[in-house]
């Protein structure tokens, strides 16, 4: 995500997100179309009640201007990493789901991911938090509440096809699109390259990622996905080093140590798991 946003050029954040959440709706009516030749109907999978459609759209679109607004009253760095509470809150908030309950070691991973993905963002400069920006701090506290409720509340709806997320995009990139045009001027991709960035992003982490992650909140483990989900600003970080954007820092293997630990520790029920069927066949 990070590379390919860094080479999409200086498109404003609205646009950009009009832009491939566009892209992600197309993703979307891809697989619909294929799912017709088993003879599901089309416009089955857009009949759902009202608390769905407002839930997804509140998510997607929410996350995103809240995260945008956040970046524009507060520093980067400390934005990020408050917004970035959000797999945390979705290992505590899981308690309540029905079915669920918190262990120890669930919370445990998810404080060492916050930890890991701590040393990602704010050791990419200096990094203080301070009281001028109280609002844009208070709005990435709002992204991070936004995203794992979402996440949280979308377990509720477990017999709601994945598919409808096409319906989320194609609403947010409508939304992004009136933000775009009320608060932002327009820049155009310069080049293959940037508009290459821009297709990738809305078929891969703009895309697919959101269909993916439909699925596993609502049939998954959601402490582990939570915990594992620290990894993300790592993996990006080193995708960076691999294309010659970044390089390997002490905060980079630091990270790396911590969220590997903690996605480990909540995984240990799942080890535990696979120990046991592997002792069973033998």
């Amino acid at each position: 995500l990070a590379m390919l946003t860094a080479r999409s050029g200086a498109v404003p954040p609205f646009q950009m997100n009009a832009m491939t959440f566009a892209i992600g709706t197309l993703v979307g009516f891809g697989w619909l179309l294929l799912r017709r030749r088993d003879g599901t109907p089309l416009a089955a999978t857009f009949r759902q009640p009202p608390a769905v459609w407002g839930l997804g759209i509140v998510g997607l679109f929410g996350y995103h201007a809240l995260y945008f607004a956040a970046l524009r009253n507060a520093p980067a760095a400390e934005a990020s990493l408050i917004a970035y509470l959000w797999p945390l809150l979705i290992v505590l908030g899981s308690a309540m789901l029905p079915g669920e309950r918190l262990r120890w070691y669930h919370l445990a991973g998810a404080v060492l991911g916050l930890g890991g993905a701590a040393l990602i963002i704010l050791g990419k400069g200096d990094a203080g938090f301070s009281g001028d920006y109280a609002l844009g701090y208070g709005l990435a506290a709002l992204c991070a509440v936004f995203w794992s409720a979402y996440s949280l509340l979308s377990r509720r709806f477990g017999t709601v096809p994945s598919e409808i997320v096409t319906g989320f995009c194609a609403a947010t990139a409508a939304l992004s699109l009136v933000a775009h045009l009320a608060f932002e001027t327009t820049v155009w991709p310069a080049g293959a390259g940037q508009w290459g960035a821009v297709v990738l992003l809305g078929l891969l982490p703009v895309g697919a990622a959101f269909y993916v992650w439909d699925h596993g909140v609502k049939h998954g483990d959601i402490q582990l996905l939570g915990a594992a989900s620290y990894a993300a600003p790592l993996l990006s970080t080193l995708v960076l080093v691999l294309a010659g954007e970044a390089e390997i820092t002490g905060a980079v293997v630091g990270a790396a140590v911590l969220i590997t630990a903690g996605a480990a520790l909540a995984a240990l029920p799942l080890f535990k798991r696979l120990l046991a069927a592997r002792s069973a066949v033998s």
